[in-house]
């Protein structure tokens, strides 16, 4: 991928990660989940307003694996395309109003149970951290994202069989992590039913050329605790955005912040230059790392013209 980074050496083989990704479907697929859509909308007293009938939080119950949960917000009139949402590094939960009145159904997965109805659940983070991006290290990609993945899956599935979704027509979203993992659920989707993908300030991007700046620092102190770091590299490379390329085949959106220094503009920029097909790539010159309004209306206007 980069003859200045020997790390790349390390990564897996393009057929790796089209096996790594089947092996996340075997998974989704002998694991039953029932969806189970609770009577509360979760706002508070202070935030109390009401946005649509039928904004509700979803409790997925995974056999074998803990229960997660989602936050459903049906489009005014359907059926109609499915726009899922997953979150940053953070693991918090969030609406999308606009999406739903720009003729969207919208879900919100927040995986692994990090974050529930009552607030986050602190008991699941190591070391003051979640421990999704450690665990997917020292697993070898066994754990972590692998199981990460497979409850937006679960999540889709259940979300793709309501019958105000059109069926087989689904896009992703999200920023930091969110975006990294908009994008690694593209590519998981491909060949089943991947529109499209807007991604802002993608977290997952280009490990090598991150060399531990910002948000990467978490992977570089997992790394210095391996006895094995060239299996760290090869586990991070079944995750790194760049490393999934071959399967980003759907139209995908990218944004970036000039002042990002958690994920920094040229991994994005070494992402965009990899894309086989269609594609879009906005530099927000003086912006940090959040989403911004730009990104809001990029990506609804990404989203009206192929979701």
């Amino acid at each position: 991928m980069g003859k200045d980074f020997p790390e790349f050496k390390y990564y897996p083989s393009a057929e790796e990660v089209d096996d790594w990704v089947a092996s996340v479907w075997e998974l989704v697929e002998e694991t039953d989940c029932a969806g189970e859509v609770l009577n509360e909308q979760g706002f508070s007293h202070n935030l109390g307003i009401r946005h649509f009938d039928g904004f509700q939080y979803v409790r997925f119950t995974p056999e074998g694996m803990d229960p997660f949960y989602g936050y459903w917000q049906p489009a005014l009139s359907g059926p109609a395309p499915l726009l899922i949402h997953v979150p940053g590094y953070g693991a918090e939960m969030s609406v999308h109003p606009d999406l739903v009145a720009a003729g969207f159904n919208v879900l919100h997965v927040c995986p692994l149970g990090y974050s529930t109805p009552e607030g986050a659940d602190e008991s699941k983070k190591r070391d003051g951290a979640w421990p999704v991006l450690p665990d997917t290290i020292l697993s070898g990609g066994e754990k972590g994202y692998k199981f990460w993945l497979a409850n937006v899956a679960l999540a889709a599935r259940w979300a793709m069989e309501r019958e105000e979704v059109i069926p087989d027509r689904v896009s992703f979203l999200g920023s930091s992590q969110g975006g990294g993992c908009a994008l690694l659920l593209a590519s998981v989707f491909r060949d089943r039913g991947v529109r499209c993908v807007g991604a802002d300030v993608p977290y997952l991007t280009n490990f090598p050329l991150a060399a531990g700046r910002g948000a990467y620092g978490l992977a570089a102190r997992t790394l210095q605790g391996m006895s094995d770091p060239k299996a760290g590299w090869r586990a991070m490379g079944l995750i790194d955005t760049l490393s999934h390329a071959h399967r980003l085949t759907c139209p995908v959106l990218l944004v970036a912040g000039g002042t990002d220094g958690s994920c920094p503009a040229e991994t994005i920029e070494s992402l965009f230059a990899r894309l086989p097909g269609t594609r879009s790539y906005t530099l927000l010159e003086g912006v940090g790392h959040r989403q911004t309004p730009a990104f809001v209306r990029l990506g609804a206007a990404w989203f009206r013209l192929y979701a």
